[in-house]
């Protein structure tokens, strides 16, 4: 998992995540809305940008950026 530096290292209700896109496919963004599991084993209900929840289990090519920076997407909106 990517991280940006943050004051803990730990994820929040309210970060922003961005996921790779496979091959020819754009990059997804959400915002966690529920922590999931216990530590070493965290996964996330996310809330996309299409506007549907689903759980992500963090993995390579997951980026999550603090509530505090402003989502990429949100500037347009």
């Amino acid at each position: 998992m990517t991280t940006k530096p943050t004051t803990t290292s730990e994820p929040h209700v309210g970060d922003w995540i961005e996921t790779r896109g496979l091959h020819g496919e754009q990059a997804r963004h959400g915002q966690i809305v529920e922590l999931l599991g216990r530590q070493g084993h965290e996964h996330y209900r996310v809330r996309w940008d299409e506007q549907h929840e689903s759980i992500l289990y963090p993995a390579d090519g997951v980026i999550i950026t603090p509530q505090a920076e402003q989502h990429p997407r949100s500037a347009s909106r």
